[in-house]
């Protein structure tokens, strides 16, 4: 009893932390505009095409229904067949749930899972850990592959800024060297120390921590060549949409209308680090997109814009089809405890 008591102020903490960051960010960001800068957001917002606006939100629920799809994959192995509607459900609940309190959406899929299809929390709760690790080294990778790659005038913004705090930079061939050299050491570090060390208990969660992640990826092994292959092409599908959801976005201002891949990568990357940061991202989601577009020459003024529209476009649709959901899976579950209630009482 004691613990749980623990874990809910835990949770309380995290939820006033995380909403503070986000509320700082928006006073703090108002607090640097003047009238008349205010005014010209505004009118960013009146002049906006909301019709694309209207285009994002579907490229965003698109992505969600493609993870639901996804995340069906990883119940077939344990001989587990969830409907397309559940999962789909389930994962809008889950949004829903983080937007207010940090990882509890997590479990609250897995609740709604077995209200509607009878799943135990257990099973569905291994799959949601496979699929966290999966999205992790997922964009992981994509932050290595945008670094190393980064676009025209976004990699002259970062090295511009890197150059005004350090008198030299690596060039590629000192990185890739450097990247291989802590291979190696990691590599021999691991093979002579580690299993030394295990007999310390913080290394030995941390094994034990490296080695579920490792047994949930292989996991993913186990649904076969076929749907194995699925679950990729699905990840790639949900990453590339919500790269689009940003290139959608730039068609509602003339400012950025012109604008390409590149920049609705690189407004991803940025809008993805503020999602850690707050709170569902609220105050800094925005505030990073309007830094990205500030590098390819867009006002402050259209690119706040620009960034409330990409961030409130995706919450409006978690909360409107997620509370829609909720509110069928609290039904449904009302409805199983009165038959259940009713067998009983025909029972006896």
């Amino acid at each position: 009893m004691e613990e749980k008591k623990r874990s809910h102020w835990g949770d309380v903490l995290r939820l006033v932390v995380f909403l503070g960051i986000g509320v700082f960010f928006i006073y703090w960001f108002l607090l640097k505009l003047d009238d008349g800068q205010k005014a010209a957001v505004w009118q960013s917002f009146l002049e906006a095409d909301y019709g694309w606006v209207a285009v994002c939100m579907v490229c965003s629920l698109l992505s969600h229904f493609v993870r639901a799809l996804r995340w069906r994959l990883l119940f077939q192995p344990m001989g587990c067949t969830p409907s397309v509607g559940s999962t789909f459900g389930s994962v809008m609940v889950a949004y829903l749930g983080n937007l207010a309190f940090p990882r509890a959406g997590e479990v609250m899929r897995c609740a709604t899972l077995r209200t509607s299809d009878g799943i135990p929390m257990e099973k569905s709760l291994g799959t949601v850990v496979t699929e966290r690790l999966v999205d992790a080294l997922a964009f992981g990778l994509i932050v290595v592959i945008g670094l190393l790659a980064m676009f025209g005038q976004a990699k002259d913004w970062l090295y511009d800024t890197l150059s005004a705090r350090f008198d030299s930079l690596p060039n590629m061939a000192m990185i890739i060297g450097t990247l291989v050299v802590l291979a190696i050491v990691a590599f021999l570090f691991y093979k002579l120390l580690w299993k030394r060390l295990l007999h310390i208990k913080f290394f030995k969660k941390i094994d034990d921590m490296v080695r579920g992640m490792v047994d949930g990826v292989k996991s993913i092994l186990h649904l076969g060549p076929r749907k194995t292959l699925m679950f990729i092409v699905y990840s790639v599908i949900i990453y590339t949409l919500y790269i689009l959801g940003g290139l959608i976005i730039f068609q509602a201002f003339g400012e950025t209308r012109g604008f390409g891949f590149d920049a609705a990568f690189v407004v991803y990357l940025f809008g993805s680090v503020g999602m850690t940061f707050s709170q569902g991202g609220i105050g800094v989601y925005p505030v990073l997109v309007q830094l990205a577009l500030e590098i390819y020459g867009v006002g402050m003024e259209v690119g706040t814009a620009c960034g409330w529209l990409l961030w409130g476009s995706q919450q409006a649709v978690v909360i409107v089809v997620g509370a829609a959901f909720l509110i069928y899976f609290s039904l449904k579950k009302r409805g199983v405890k009165r038959s259940e209630k009713y067998n009983s009482n025909q029972q006896q």
